[in-house]
C-alpha cells in the first residue's frame, strides 16, 4: 500500500537526467563554457597601435571648377588674321618662287621647252613648226601614246574634222572674194568670212576638239560635260554656214543659188564651199552621236563632273590667293568692327 500512498506526480530521483555522473563531471569542471570562449588568445594591444599603418593621402585633388577662358571676340579675329595672313605669305612666297624659276628659265631661252618638259615630261609637238621658227609648240599630242586604243579613231576623226572645218573656212573666204569682185555690194559678205575664218579656227581647235581629246586621255566627266556643250553649239553653226544666208559672210546654198543665175564661175565656187559646210554639219552630227555613246559607257556622270570641277577650282593658285585676300579682307572688317 505503500507505493499507493505516494505522490503519483512527483519525479522519481533515478530518473534526473542531469544526475548522470558524465554530465555531473561535465558541469562541475574547470573548462570554460561555449558562451565564453574566445577563439582569439588575448595580446597585448600596446603594439597593434605601433604598428598600425596611417590612412593613405590620395594623390587627386579634388575637382576645382576653373574660370571660363574662352577668348573674346577681339582676340578670336586677330588670331584669324593673323593665320590668313601667314596662308597669304606662304603663296606669295611659293609664287614668288615659281617666278624666280621662270625667269631663270627664260634666261637660258628655252622657257617652254624646259618648263614643259619639267611639268609633264613631254615636249609639245603641236603645232609642228620648224626649229627656226619664233613660235614654239604650244601643245602635245600623241594618239598612239595617250588616247586607248578603242577611242582613237573616233579621236581622230574630231582631229580631221577640225582640218575639214579650217580648209572649208579658208575656201569660203575666197568663195566670198570672188563674189565681191563682181559685185562692190557684197564686201560685208568678205570681211565676215575673213573674220570667221581667224576666230573660228583657233576656238573650235581650243574649246571642242582640245576638250574631246583630253576627255577620252583622262576619261574626265568635266571636259566630256564642256565638250558636248562647245560641239553643239558648233553643230548648229555648221547648219547656219551650209544653208548660206545673204549678208552673214557664208557661201551656203542660198547665196550659191542667188549668183549662180549672174556668175556662172563664182556660183560654182559657192556651191562647193556650201557642199563642204554641209559634209562639216552632217559629220559633226554624226560625231556627236559617236562621242556621246561612248561616253556613256565610260561610267562617267554629272555629279562627277561637278566633283572634278570644284577640285579644280579649289586647287587652282589664283583662287588660293583670291580667297585668302577676301578672307584677310573680312576678317580685319570683323575685327575693325568690334573696336
Amino acid at each position: 500500500m505503500s507505493d499507493f500512498d505516494s505522490n503519483p506526480f512527483a519525479e522519481p530521483a533515478n530518473d534526473n537526467p542531469f544526475n548522470d555522473p558524465s554530465v555531473t563531471q561535465v558541469t562541475n569542471s574547470s573548462i570554460e563554457p561555449v558562451d565564453q570562449y574566445h577563439p582569439f588568445p588575448a595580446q597585448p594591444t600596446a603594439g597593434l597601435a605601433a604598428h598600425t599603418t596611417p590612412a593613405s593621402t590620395s594623390p587627386y585633388q579634388p575637382a576645382v571648377l576653373q574660370p571660363s577662358t574662352e577668348p573674346s571676340p577681339q582676340a578670336t579675329a586677330a588670331a584669324a588674321q593673323a593665320n590668313l595672313l601667314r596662308q597669304q605669305e606662304e603663296l606669295e612666297r611659293k609664287a614668288a618662287e615659281l617666278d624666280r624659276r621662270e625667269q631663270e628659265l627664260q634666261s637660258r631661252g628655252s622657257s617652254g621647252k624646259m618648263l614643259s618638259v619639267i611639268l609633264t615630261g613631254k615636249e609639245n609637238n603641236w603645232p609642228p613648226l620648224p626649229k627656226s621658227f619664233p613660235i614654239k609648240p604650244c601643245f602635245y599630242q600623241d594618239f598612239s601614246e595617250e588616247i586607248p586604243p578603242e577611242y582613237q579613231r573616233v579621236c581622230k576623226m574630231m582631229y580631221y574634222l577640225w582640218m575639214f572645218n579650217c580648209v572649208t573656212l579658208f575656201l569660203n573666204v575666197l568663195a566670198c572674194l570672188a563674189h565681191f569682185t563682181t559685185d562692190t555690194t557684197y564686201g560685208v559678205d568678205f570681211g565676215l568670212a575673213i573674220l570667221w575664218l581667224i576666230l573660228f579656227a583657233p576656238c573650235s581647235f581650243l574649246c571642242w576638239y582640245r576638250p574631246v581629246y583630253k576627255a577620252f586621255r583622262t576619261d574626265s566627266s568635266f571636259s566630256f560635260f564642256f565638250f558636248f556643250f562647245v560641239f553643239f553649239c558648233q553643230v548648229v553653226i555648221f547648219i547656219i554656214q551650209s544653208v548660206g544666208i545673204p549678208k552673214w559672210g557664208n557661201s551656203g546654198w542660198i547665196n550659191a543659188f542667188t549668183i549662180i543665175g549672174t556668175n556662172k564661175a563664182v556660183g560654182a565656187i559657192m556651191i562647193i564651199v556650201a557642199i563642204l559646210f554641209t559634209i562639216c554639219a552632217v559629220l559633226s552630227v554624226i560625231l556627236l552621236k559617236m562621242v556621246h555613246s561612248m561616253y556613256r559607257r565610260t561610267g562617267a556622270s554629272f555629279q562627277k563632273a561637278q566633283q572634278e570641277f570644284s577640285q579644280g577650282v579649289f586647287t587652282s593658285k589664283t583662287f588660293q590667293t583670291a580667297a585668302a585676300g577676301a578672307a584677310s579682307s573680312a576678317a580685319q572688317g570683323a575685327f575693325q568692327a568690334h573696336n
